[in-house]
């Protein structure tokens, strides 16, 4: 399936515009909790969809060979497809730790699925969007295989520059969308939508014209297309992508396959969605930061990045790289942090065995200073912090990060080995080959500056 136009990464830049829109006095102060993208398996997006009218194809859910069996026998389908349910895409090209390749299979006799999903519930599954171990896959999905003599791609997303929904389609699917609009531009469609008035029947008419649908097909596909967009309106979804939207031979107009990005603002009236989110394919450290409204990822290096706000998590992380090093995570604090959520998120960073440094690097535009030096100096104490600690808050209310929480923090920064500590009131060094090569925010007077340390050199701090 083609990757979506929207994500995660419109959040950041929402958050980006919020932020720069504060700074200009353009509205007042808002506070922004970060959300965990929501999770949905194949079969909840496409319960949902028939719930709505879609058409996709009739599909059992199984936990167990003996209920795939069962299911594929009350099909009663000329071929039937068996899916191992996994969020991850490539299933197709996966391969099983019980030696089956492929999760993905099609097959005309009901006992062949039943021997298939016992080679599959239970076992990981790995593909090149799973962690190397895979994922153990739990369910299956068995479905009626239809043909498809033709695949187009349509989507609804929200875009900011018309300032609502708009259609996407191309008479081009179960491709890569994003190639096709390099490769092939004119085949790509675009209708905006009133988001006040909806869509009208001449739009869905013309997208399905659009997509290469015709005869009694047309209507048809339009009167698909104005069920997805209902769908689209009643779940607060922020994107449906069908790829491939296809026609089989006996003249049907089928979702195939989808994928539903969710407005996670409106978690507080769509809680039956919600309460679908599937965190079992989690990191449990993920899991346990999602408890805390923090926005935690993951990653291979061994300087933990502490930050408000995604575009400056990633530019923080961009900086670490830059200057030889690797960050150990991303962790969004968010606008409307408390001093609870920083100490937890100091005891999730510091649980990480492979953490060998925390990179603190605070801008208050919504975010209060003073709030995240008491939750600082609070984690500092209480968790006795073993790793070096390097801080930077610039920004609201953050004179009252004050001398007393400086030398708190650096006292105990440079504590804690390989460091040596200096004398009282004075200035602390940093002892010659010491941790890795890492671009610093280092205090200096009234202000703070990049430094880089490396191996080889020795640097101060005036506390």
């Amino acid at each position: 399936m083609a990757a979506p136009l929207a994500g995660p990464a419109g959040v950041a830049l929402r958050d980006l515009a919020l932020r720069s829109a504060r700074l200009r006095g353009g509205f007042a102060a808002v506070q922004l909790t970060p959300r965990r993208w929501l999770n949905l398996q194949e079969y909840q997006s496409k319960k949902l969809m028939a719930d709505h009218g879609v058409t996709v194809q009739r599909f059992f859910v199984a936990d167990s060979a003996n209920d795939a069996l069962e299911a594929a026998q009350r099909l009663k389908a000329k071929e039937i497809v068996l899916k191992a349910q996994i969020l991850a895409g490539g299933r197709g090209k996966g391969i099983f730790n019980s030696g089956l390749k492929g999760g993905v299979h099609l097959t005309k006799d009901p006992k062949i699925v039943e021997q298939l999903a016992k080679q599959m519930i239970g076992y990981n599954l790995s593909t090149k969007q799973t962690p190397k171990d895979g994922v153990t896959v739990k369910k299956v999905m068995v479905a009626e295989a239809l043909n498809i003599s033709r695949e187009t791609y349509f989507a609804i997303l929200m875009d900011r520059a018309c300032n609502g929904p708009v259609m996407v389609g191309s008479p081009q699917g179960g491709v890569d969308i994003e190639e096709v609009a390099v490769t092939s531009p004119e085949l790509i469609f675009k209708e905006e939508i009133d988001i006040f008035e909806g869509i009208k029947d001449h739009q869905a008419l013309r997208m399905a014209g659009n997509l290469g649908f015709r005869g009694p097909l047309q209507q048809q596909a339009a009167d698909q297309i104005k069920k997805l967009y209902n769908l689209f309106l009643k779940i607060d979804a922020t994107q449906v992508e069908v790829n491939p939207f296809g026609e089989t031979p006996e003249g049907q107009v089928v979702c195939f396959d989808a994928k539903i990005n969710f407005d996670d603002n409106a978690e507080f009236r769509q809680k039956e969605i919600f309460a679908l989110d599937d965190k079992s394919e989690n990191e449990p450290i993920e899991n346990e930061a999602a408890k805390y409204d923090l926005k935690y990822i993951g990653l291979d290096g061994n300087i933990a990045c502490f930050v408000n706000g995604a575009g400056l998590a990633m530019a923080t992380c961009d900086i670490i790289s830059l200057n030889g090093g690797k960050p150990a995570n991303f962790l969004d604090l968010g606008g409307g942090v408390k001093e609870a959520q920083v100490y937890q998120a100091f005891k999730l960073l510091t649980a990480d065995p492979k953490v060998e440094a925390i990179l603190v690097n605070i801008f208050g535009g919504i975010v209060n200073c003073a709030i995240i030096a008491n939750g600082i100096t609070k984690a500092c104490r209480e968790l006795e912090l073993k790793v070096p600690l390097v801080v930077r808050l610039e920004g609201l209310r953050s004179a009252q990060f004050s001398v007393h929480h400086q030398c708190v923090l650096f006292s105990i920064h440079y504590w804690s080995a390989p460091y040596e500590r200096g004398r009282e009131g004075g200035t602390v060094p940093l002892v010659p080959g010491t941790f890795m090569r890492v671009t610093c925010l280092i205090h200096r007077g009234q202000s703070w500056i990049f430094r880089k340390v490396k191996a080889d050199i020795n640097a101060s701090i005036s506390c």
